[in-house]
């Protein structure tokens, strides 16, 4: 463990530790969970909502030495090997917790593949799974209104003129961990590889929190994850649009999108011959 992980977030980070995206997941004020408090969380949730999740244990020298890569491990001992008191794999296993029926279907595809091409090689599919695992989030869209902005990477429109769509129009879903432990270590600008769901307006809204979060939506999460497992999606890290998180409504201080826009790093222009995927249709 590094004297980070035991000491939590950097100074830097004090002052994010307020940010929305924290707020969703944990209490900004409390340590992250260890071991212990996952796996009770891991048996309380499985007793909650029937779906099993892999058996969070500490990893350890014994247990790498049944010599098993870390994903066919989950997928043949449903076991999550989790460094205590790392914020990487505390966070990986709390989106297990939230999100497990994308976590298998990710898992599925990423054992499949280790078993067809081995440890040492990597697919286009691993590539584009492993990008959306660790900074991917879902961006439920209930109207095309924005979407020409965002294809072209016009970020003042998608987030100073189109502001007010975020929470109405479109949501997110925050899924990958490494993003979360970005944002816990005090970097508030981080950018999401995203997969696009067009959804139902209606359906959506009631759904939606602080600063156009979706804290989890089961039922249109089993339908993503059926065909991430199918491999209708996640076939190439292509197919993930790019989004600064930090131009949403009400993940910074209020009238500072535009200056943020103007500003960040995170804002790039569209690479030349760059397209994206239209948004991808749950029914």
């Amino acid at each position: 463990m590094s004297a980070r992980d035991r000491a939590g977030p950097p100074a830097c980070a004090h002052a994010t530790r307020s940010h929305p995206l924290l707020r969703a997941w944990i209490d900004p004020a409390a340590s992250l969970p260890g071991l212990d408090q996952l796996e009770r969380r891991r048996r309380r949730a499985h007793e909650e909502d029937g779906i099993g999740r892999p058996v969070i244990v500490a990893q350890t020298r014994d247990l790498l030495d049944d010599g098993l890569h870390y994903e066919m491990r989950v997928a043949a001992r449903s076991v999550l090997a989790t460094r205590d008191g790392d914020a990487h794999d505390a966070f990986n296993a709390l989106v297990w917790l939230r999100h497990p029926q994308l976590k298998w279907a990710l898992n599925a595809r990423q054992a499949a593949d280790v078993a067809r091409v081995g440890a040492k090689q990597r697919t286009r599919a691993q590539c584009a799974l492993t990008h959306f695992d660790e900074a991917g989030a879902i961006v439920w869209l209930a109207s095309p209104r924005l979407l020409a902005a965002w294809d072209a990477h016009d970020w003042n429109a998608l987030f100073v003129g189109g502001q007010q769509a975020w929470g109405d129009e479109l949501a997110v879903t925050v899924f990958g961990h490494a993003l979360l432990e970005h944002v816990w270590n005090g970097h508030a600008s981080p950018t999401a590889k995203c997969l696009v769901v067009e959804v139902d307006r209606a359906a959506l809204r009631p759904r939606v929190g602080e600063a156009a979060i979706v804290a989890r939506w089961p039922p249109e999460e089993a339908r993503l994850a059926e065909a991430i497992r199918a491999g209708r999606l996640l076939a190439d890290p292509q197919e993930l649009r790019p989004l600064p998180l930090a131009g949403i409504r009400g993940w910074h201080e209020p009238g500072s999108t535009a200056r943020l826009v103007a500003q960040g790093a995170c804002f790039r222009p569209l690479r030349e011959g760059r397209r994206y995927p239209a948004p991808w249709l749950s029914r």
